[in-house]
Protein backbone atom coordinates (compact mmCIF):
# COMPACT_ATOMS: atom_id res chain seq x y z
CA UNK A 1 0.00 0.00 0.00
CA UNK A 2 1.04 3.53 -0.94
CA UNK A 3 2.28 5.64 2.14
CA UNK A 4 2.49 8.91 3.38
CA UNK A 5 6.08 9.49 4.33
CA UNK A 6 8.01 12.73 6.20
CA UNK A 7 11.74 12.89 5.55
CA UNK A 8 14.63 14.78 6.29
CA UNK A 9 12.24 17.63 8.71
CA UNK A 10 15.70 19.17 10.61
CA UNK A 11 14.69 20.45 14.32
CA UNK A 12 17.02 21.92 16.42
CA UNK A 13 17.55 20.92 20.05
CA UNK A 14 14.89 23.14 21.33
CA UNK A 15 12.39 21.66 18.58
CA UNK A 16 12.01 24.44 16.17
CA UNK A 17 11.80 23.33 12.39
CA UNK A 18 12.08 26.98 11.53
CA UNK A 19 13.43 29.86 12.96
CA UNK A 20 11.12 33.44 13.69
CA UNK A 21 10.40 36.07 10.97
CA UNK A 22 10.23 34.06 7.89
CA UNK A 23 10.86 36.23 4.81
CA UNK A 24 11.94 36.32 1.16
CA UNK A 25 15.25 37.05 2.58
CA UNK A 26 15.69 34.01 5.18
CA UNK A 27 12.80 31.58 3.75
CA UNK A 28 13.86 29.63 6.95
CA UNK A 29 13.57 32.58 9.67
CA UNK A 30 16.11 33.47 11.34
CA UNK A 31 19.22 31.66 11.48
CA UNK A 32 16.89 28.81 10.18
CA UNK A 33 19.48 27.71 7.99
CA UNK A 34 21.49 26.14 10.62
CA UNK A 35 18.89 23.05 10.37
CA UNK A 36 19.89 22.28 7.11
CA UNK A 37 23.66 22.61 7.35
CA UNK A 38 23.80 18.83 7.99
CA UNK A 39 22.12 17.65 4.59
CA UNK A 40 24.38 21.16 2.38
CA UNK A 41 27.17 18.85 3.23
CA UNK A 42 26.27 15.51 1.69
CA UNK A 43 27.57 14.12 -1.34
CA UNK A 44 24.05 13.98 -2.71
CA UNK A 45 23.66 17.81 -2.45
CA UNK A 46 26.93 19.06 -2.19
CA UNK A 47 28.31 16.62 -4.80
CA UNK A 48 32.06 14.72 -4.80
CA UNK A 49 33.28 16.79 -2.34
CA UNK A 50 30.04 16.25 0.16
CA UNK A 51 30.30 13.47 2.89
CA UNK A 52 29.26 10.08 2.46
CA UNK A 53 27.26 7.87 5.07
CA UNK A 54 24.68 7.79 7.12
CA UNK A 55 23.57 11.93 6.64
CA UNK A 56 23.97 11.16 3.03
CA UNK A 57 21.79 7.73 2.77
CA UNK A 58 19.02 9.82 4.70
CA UNK A 59 18.70 12.30 1.48
CA UNK A 60 18.20 9.75 -1.16
CA UNK A 61 15.64 7.64 0.97
CA UNK A 62 13.49 11.09 1.04
CA UNK A 63 13.41 10.90 -2.72
CA UNK A 64 12.84 7.06 -3.03
CA UNK A 65 9.44 5.61 -4.66
CA UNK A 66 7.89 9.37 -4.05
CA UNK A 67 5.06 10.14 -6.68
CA UNK A 68 3.90 13.39 -5.03
CA UNK A 69 4.28 15.88 -2.05
CA UNK A 70 2.12 17.68 0.42
CA UNK A 71 3.07 21.03 1.78
CA UNK A 72 2.07 24.07 3.32
CA UNK A 73 1.48 27.55 2.17
CA UNK A 74 4.41 28.89 4.16
CA UNK A 75 7.31 26.19 2.92
CA UNK A 76 6.19 27.58 -0.61
CA UNK A 77 6.62 30.69 -0.07
CA UNK A 78 6.65 34.15 2.68
CA UNK A 79 3.19 35.30 0.77
CA UNK A 80 0.92 35.66 3.61
CA UNK A 81 -3.35 36.18 3.45
CA UNK A 82 -5.22 36.65 -0.40
CA UNK A 83 -2.39 36.28 -3.46
CA UNK A 84 -1.97 39.90 -4.39
CA UNK A 85 -0.87 38.31 -7.67
CA UNK A 86 0.51 35.18 -8.90
CA UNK A 87 3.70 36.13 -9.84
CA UNK A 88 5.27 34.23 -6.90
CA UNK A 89 6.10 30.26 -7.95
CA UNK A 90 8.25 29.07 -5.06
CA UNK A 91 11.87 29.09 -3.46
CA UNK A 92 13.05 26.96 -7.08
CA UNK A 93 13.03 29.11 -9.92
CA UNK A 94 11.76 27.49 -13.34
CA UNK A 95 13.00 23.83 -12.43
CA UNK A 96 11.64 23.07 -8.74
CA UNK A 97 13.31 19.82 -7.36
CA UNK A 98 10.11 18.04 -7.47
CA UNK A 99 9.20 16.44 -10.73
CA UNK A 100 5.60 14.97 -10.34
CA UNK A 101 2.37 16.89 -8.54
CA UNK A 102 2.68 18.94 -5.26
CA UNK A 103 0.04 20.19 -3.43
CA UNK A 104 0.21 23.36 -1.41
CA UNK A 105 -2.53 24.05 1.23
CA UNK A 106 -3.96 27.53 1.64
CA UNK A 107 -6.58 29.54 2.91
CA UNK A 108 -6.41 31.32 -0.25
CA UNK A 109 -6.31 28.77 -3.90
CA UNK A 110 -5.18 29.91 -6.94
CA UNK A 111 -4.61 28.26 -10.47
CA UNK A 112 -2.55 25.53 -10.89
CA UNK A 113 0.55 26.23 -12.82
CA UNK A 114 2.98 23.92 -14.45
CA UNK A 115 7.21 24.14 -14.15
CA UNK A 116 10.03 22.99 -15.87
CA UNK A 117 10.95 19.55 -15.50
CA UNK A 118 7.20 17.61 -14.82
CA UNK A 119 6.04 19.81 -11.28
CA UNK A 120 3.06 20.96 -11.16
CA UNK A 121 1.81 23.09 -8.01
CA UNK A 122 -2.09 22.96 -7.37
CA UNK A 123 -3.61 25.09 -4.63
CA UNK A 124 -6.32 23.87 -2.39
CA UNK A 125 -7.99 24.62 0.78
CA UNK A 126 -9.29 20.43 1.78
CA UNK A 127 -8.68 18.66 4.66
CA UNK A 128 -5.61 16.89 4.88
CA UNK A 129 -8.04 13.56 4.40
CA UNK A 130 -9.47 15.26 0.75
CA UNK A 131 -6.05 16.45 -0.09
CA UNK A 132 -4.34 13.47 0.49
CA UNK A 133 -6.36 11.10 -1.38
CA UNK A 134 -5.53 13.41 -4.23
CA UNK A 135 -1.69 13.44 -3.74
CA UNK A 136 -2.34 9.39 -3.90
CA UNK A 137 -4.44 9.54 -7.51
CA UNK A 138 -1.76 11.95 -8.62
CA UNK A 139 1.54 9.70 -7.25
CA UNK A 140 0.04 6.88 -9.53
CA UNK A 141 0.38 3.84 -6.89
CA UNK A 142 3.96 5.20 -5.12
CA UNK A 143 4.37 7.24 -2.19
CA UNK A 144 3.55 10.65 -1.29
CA UNK A 145 5.85 12.82 0.39
CA UNK A 146 4.99 15.23 3.40
CA UNK A 147 6.54 18.44 3.46
CA UNK A 148 6.74 20.83 6.06
CA UNK A 149 6.46 23.25 7.86
CA UNK A 150 5.50 22.17 11.24
CA UNK A 151 2.05 23.40 11.25
CA UNK A 152 1.37 21.16 8.26
CA UNK A 153 3.30 17.65 9.29
CA UNK A 154 1.01 18.79 12.47
CA UNK A 155 -2.31 18.47 11.31
CA UNK A 156 -1.31 15.09 9.48
CA UNK A 157 -0.08 13.78 13.10
CA UNK A 158 -2.96 14.85 14.51
CA UNK A 159 -5.26 13.15 11.74
CA UNK A 160 -3.37 9.82 11.92
CA UNK A 161 -2.27 9.76 8.31
CA UNK A 162 1.48 9.60 8.60
CA UNK A 163 2.67 6.04 8.00
CA UNK A 164 6.16 7.29 8.19
CA UNK A 165 8.37 10.50 9.92
CA UNK A 166 11.81 10.42 9.88
CA UNK A 167 12.95 14.09 11.76
CA UNK A 168 16.59 15.25 11.86
CA UNK A 169 17.88 16.51 15.49
CA UNK A 170 20.62 19.32 15.10
CA UNK A 171 22.80 20.65 17.60
CA UNK A 172 21.73 24.14 17.49
CA UNK A 173 19.46 26.33 19.35
CA UNK A 174 17.09 28.93 17.84
CA UNK A 175 14.78 29.78 20.39
CA UNK A 176 12.13 30.42 18.71
CA UNK A 177 9.70 29.84 15.54
CA UNK A 178 7.91 26.62 14.68
CA UNK A 179 8.02 23.78 16.76
CA UNK A 180 7.19 20.51 15.48
CA UNK A 181 5.85 18.73 18.35
CA UNK A 182 3.24 21.12 19.54
CA UNK A 183 -0.47 20.65 19.68
CA UNK A 184 -0.67 16.74 18.57
CA UNK A 185 -2.73 15.19 21.33
CA UNK A 186 -2.28 11.02 21.86
CA UNK A 187 0.69 10.28 19.85
CA UNK A 188 0.30 6.10 21.39
CA UNK A 189 -0.35 5.39 17.48
CA UNK A 190 3.01 5.19 16.77
CA UNK A 191 6.32 4.33 17.58
CA UNK A 192 9.92 5.03 17.51
CA UNK A 193 11.25 2.60 14.72
CA UNK A 194 15.10 4.04 14.87
CA UNK A 195 17.18 6.17 16.62
CA UNK A 196 21.37 6.86 15.04
CA UNK A 197 23.44 9.43 14.60
CA UNK A 198 26.25 10.93 12.25
CA UNK A 199 28.94 12.92 13.59
CA UNK A 200 25.82 16.35 12.35
CA UNK A 201 22.66 14.92 13.54
CA UNK A 202 20.35 12.58 14.73
CA UNK A 203 18.51 10.93 13.15
CA UNK A 204 14.93 9.21 14.16
CA UNK A 205 11.83 7.71 12.48
CA UNK A 206 8.07 6.96 13.88
CA UNK A 207 6.44 4.36 12.48
CA UNK A 208 2.88 3.81 12.84
CA UNK A 209 2.51 1.00 16.40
Amino acid sequence: MPKLRVHNFSVSLDGYGAGPNQSRQEPLGENGELLHEWMFATKTVKGPDGTEGLDDEAVVRGDDNIGATIMGRNMFGPVRGPWPDHAWKGWWGENPPYHHDVFVMTHHPRPSFDMAGGTTFHFTDETPEAVLERAFEAAGGKDVRLGGGASTVQQFLDAGLVDELHFVIVPVLLGGGERLFDNLGDLTGYRVAELVSSPAATHARIVRA
